[in-house]
């Protein structure tokens, strides 16, 4: 492992929340004033937000990962705790037809947002301790099938689609990499499709986004061909898309934009990115793109540097929720994927996505660090005692 490598991936982070702050300041100011008669509103909490990430990242980064296999009922206890959440979000209001938030006081907490780190905490403690066994399929496909199972359902009953989705496909990542064999994790995979595909076709709601991706859009949010429904779920898309193209490669400039004063919903949360390319241009989208790949890029990196297998396990996991996340969202907000909602990392208005984020990053930096220290003591052992 070489400091290079840790540094470039702490730089890169840091740019990209840099970025998304500045870029939030900008987008959130319309519906702030709107709603709370302060255009710092949204601000004031992001930095709030900011500043518990920080520190999430830095404990996560000091604790020693290996603590989670050596100590494994930390990470059951994590997944438990996170079970337990994710059901009592049903005991509060639901926010838009959804129940996916637990009130506390001024403030919202999204269980779902930390299953995805404790699916793959606890996955790759499992794969680990299984060694060769995950060539077997129950040791190595089933149970751990088990796992994303139970913690995906009570967010299916949510609903929250794209979580489920982080959840399964992060779970399956680690498992892939871990050797599990793909015609074990094949049945898996196509069960969970169905399911997902079930409840799509049967919310009309969700089969009318899937129609103005299709195809419906071509008209625009008014045209005559759409009905009500598609209507409304391309709005969003067609204020974005709007947006995109008014910034041009260079942007109308910062805090000029139009797409953000009650034309895109939205605008300070799943769809900040379009705010982005509107304002500051072509040179924006592509430079956010290029910072996720670059932070994938490191992260894969410091996995394949990593002590020990779990590191390396944990590590893709991680990074795999991030990055997701961020192509995704990229792609809705484009119109390459069809719209669903899906924060992006360290740009979206949110405490909870962005500890989430930030746990992921230490937990990065905890393998980085900690492999680089094993490597510098090992170079330091005198021959004799190797």
């Amino acid at each position: 492992m070489r400091k290079s490598a840790l540094f470039g991936f702490g730089l890169v982070v840091a740019v990209l929340v840099a970025l998304g702050l500045v870029v939030l300041s900008s987008a959130s100011e319309a519906n702030a004033m709107r709603l709370h008669g302060d255009a710092y509103f949204f601000m004031k909490r992001q930095f709030m937000y900011f500043a518990a990430g920080l520190v999430v990242a830095s404990l996560a980064a000091w604790f020693d990962y290996r603590m989670w296999r050596d100590h494994w009922l930390l990470a059951v206890l994590f997944y438990a705790t996170v079970f337990v959440l994710l059901w009592a979000v049903f005991g509060f209001r639901p926010i838009n037809g959804s129940y996916r938030w637990i009130a506390l006081g001024p403030l919202r907490l999204q269980p779902s947002e930390f299953a995805k780190p404790a699916i793959v905490i606890l996955l790759a403690a499992w794969l680990d301790m299984s060694g060769w066994r995950v060539e077997l399929f129950m040791r190595g496909a089933f149970w751990p099938a088990v796992l994303i199972g139970v913690i995906a359902f009570p967010i299916l009953l949510e609903p929250d689609f794209g979580s489920v989705m982080v959840v399964a496909l992060s779970g399956f990542l680690v498992m892939f990499v871990a050797g599990v064999r793909v015609l074990h994790l094949l049945p898996f995979f196509l069960a969970g499709a169905g399911v997902v595909g079930y409840k799509v076709m049967t919310n009309a709601n969700r089969m009318a986004r899937l129609v103005s991706f299709a195809g419906g859009f071509a008209d625009g949010p008014g045209g005559a061909e759409m009905d009500e429904a598609s209507k409304r779920t391309a709005y969003q898309l067609h204020h974005a898309l709007i947006a995109i193209k008014n910034g041009g490669i260079w942007g109308v400039g910062l805090n000029q934009s139009m797409q953000k004063h009650y034309y895109l919903p939205e605008n300070h949360t799943d769809f900040i990115f379009a705010i982005g390319a509107e304002e500051l241009g072509m040179v924006f989208s592509l430079s956010v793109i290029l910072l996720f790949l670059l932070f994938f890029g490191f992260a894969v990196y410091i996995a394949a540097k990593a002590s020990d297998r779990f590191g390396r396990y944990l590590v893709i996991g991680m990074a795999f929720i991030v990055f997701f996340q961020a192509m995704f969202n990229i792609g809705v907000v484009s119109g390459a994927l069809p719209t669903k909602g899906m924060a992006l990392p360290f740009f979206s208005y949110g405490g909870t996505n962005m500890i989430s984020a930030f746990f992921a990053v230490g937990t990065i930096l905890s393998v980085g660090i900690h492999s680089y220290r094993d490597r510098k003591r090992g170079a330091a052992r005198p021959a004799h005692f190797a």
